[in-house]
């Protein structure tokens, strides 16, 4: 079953295609999408014929973050979503990312994660934490002011707005934006341009390249995951929750008094 939640496109040229397909629900998150991105991502690690990654969606969208309507937590192992960050977090080569369409939660965060990110021009983004009443995840609360500079994510995360393909280029979450017909050969073809050389310089650069931000990347996951469990549950995310589900706008001046 994990199989197909996350499919697989090994080209001869060394680049694996990993491909979100939950289309029917916009390659929204549950556990079971977790655990096979987590599955998928540690095999690739460990697969001598690959040498370059790509993250990518079934059908018109990248990821529309955590399925509400599904998921539910499992306090008998560790949660899905951290097993998948542990294996993002280790990935030892590089890592591009072809986005289109709807990109909430972890459709954002996972592109701060990623060495090399094309949106095409229909990406319609959003970090909706601050309106879930709950923190940032994937240690955005780091690498979201990393990448934009500290106001900039600033205004994104908290006010949880909506922002397109061509204000994350101008705030340095994208490489570049092209049509969306383009978006996964243009993603292809520069991921086959690192390819050629030879995987063991591949990987003993993008180590380096890490090892300068992994303990900041550590300590913001540990804050991030403090934070959910502090907030995740409480009134605020309930509501938040509830008006989801509900199809209504959450009422979270009723905690104020």
């Amino acid at each position: 079953m994990s199989e197909d939640l996350v499919l697989r496109d090994l080209d001869d040229e060394g680049v694996m295609t990993l491909t979100f397909n939950r289309p029917q629900r916009r390659n929204a998150f549950n556990p079971g999408l977790f655990r096979a991105v987590a599955e998928a991502v540690a095999e690739v690690n460990d697969d001598p014929r690959v040498a370059v990654v790509i993250l990518t969606g079934a059908g018109d969208d990248f990821s529309s973050g955590l399925d509400l309507a599904e998921f539910a937590g499992d306090d008998s192992e560790p949660q899905p979503f951290e097993l998948m960050m542990d294996a993002i977090c280790d990935l030892d080569k590089p890592l591009l990312a072809a986005a289109k369409g709807c990109a909430i939660g972890f459709g954002v965060t996972a592109l701060f994660h990623c060495d090399v990110v094309y949106l095409g021009e229909s990406a319609r983004m959003r970090m909706p934490f601050a309106s879930l009443g709950l923190v940032t995840e994937a240690a955005a609360c780091y690498l979201a002011p990393e990448a934009m500079g500290r106001k900039q994510a600033a205004e994104l995360i908290f006010t949880a707005g909506w922002f397109d393909a061509a204000k994350a280029l101008d705030y340095g979450i994208a490489t570049a934006v092209v049509p969306d017909a383009e978006l996964l050969g243009v993603t292809l073809a520069k991921a086959r341009e690192m390819a050629q050389w030879p995987i063991s310089s591949l990987v003993e650069i993008k180590r380096i390249m890490k090892a300068a931000h992994s303990d900041a990347i550590g300590r913001a996951r540990k804050l991030e995951m403090k934070g959910m469990m502090k907030l995740g549950g409480g009134p605020e995310n309930v509501e938040a929750i509830t008006a989801f589900l509900s199809k209504r706008d959450p009422d979270f001046k009723q905690f104020r008094k």
